[in-house]
């Protein structure tokens, strides 16, 4: 397992830099497998030392690419595959572990086909503001899913969202709540672009009303 100060998605990519010697004691145990491990948020914390308080909900990721430097420090770049669970933590030695299961969305009412452009709509025209304003974003080729459920597990991971944000999506397992919240906090984040924007033009935010 490897608890972090950020959130991996499904389908998200996670590049990491792997430097203190239980990560790399994992790392070896790992690569020559099927290179899979399990990614949580910190809570509270830090991702160096141990201690931490962590998450009970994460993602499953598979390594994808990992290169040694002449340091002892190792370049990892992992992809999300599935949501987890953890059931138990184990004792951290020599790195932590934990007994998973996966944690697949519940059935529920599908997604409005209209309502679900609408959302990947929005998403665009976020990461658009951002540009105007210049940000870098992930580029806008990256096709989404006409799926809801993945597709709205993308959008998490492209969408300019705080960690805890995230966090909070990728624990609603109904997809028709996945999509509300993501639209909710994309409508926030719209929010706040518009009043970077007028804020640039030399405009004034409307105040509240007399």
């Amino acid at each position: 397992m490897f608890p972090l100060g950020t959130v991996l998605v499904p389908s998200g990519v996670l590049p990491l830099r792997i430097f203190e010697p239980r990560y790399r004691h994992m790392l070896e145990d790992l690569l020559p497998g099927n290179r899979e491990f399990g990614v949580v948020l910190i809570e509270r914390g830090s991702e160096v030392g141990g201690g931490e308080v962590r998450s009970g909900i994460g993602t499953m990721a598979r390594i994808l690419e990992a290169r040694e430097s002449g340091d002892g420090h190792w370049a990892v770049v992992a992809m999300g595959l599935q949501r987890i669970m953890v059931e138990r933590w184990l004792p951290d030695d020599p790195y932590p572990l934990a007994e998973v299961r996966p944690f697949p969305d519940r059935p529920g009412p599908s997604v409005d086909p209209a309502s679900y452009a609408a959302l990947r709509d929005r998403l665009r025209c976020l990461l658009d503001g951002l540009v105007a304003l210049g940000e870098t974003v992930p580029s806008d080729s990256v096709e989404i899913a006409d799926d809801p459920a993945l597709g709205s597990l993308q959008m998490t991971a492209l969408a300019p969202l705080t960690p805890f944000d995230r966090q909070r999506i990728l624990e609603v397992d109904r997809v028709e709540d996945r999509c509300r919240l993501l639209g909710e906090l994309l409508g926030e984040g719209q929010e706040l672009v518009d009043l970077r924007r007028r804020a640039g033009e030399g405009g004034a935010a409307p105040g509240p009303p007399r």
